[in-house]
């Protein structure tokens, strides 16, 4: 593995961990939309 190839493996391994981050906001945010609409008001 030569530098580039260690660049780009870092510039995804970021990526990844900014997408995982974005979907686990995102199922937070379903989730808590989900219980609120469950409730009976």
């Amino acid at each position: 593995m030569d530098v580039s190839d260690a660049r780009k493996l870092r510039a995804l391994e970021e990526e990844n961990a900014k997408l995982k981050k974005l979907l686990a906001e995102q199922m937070l945010d379903n989730a808590i939309l989900k219980d609120v609409a469950a409730k009976k008001w």
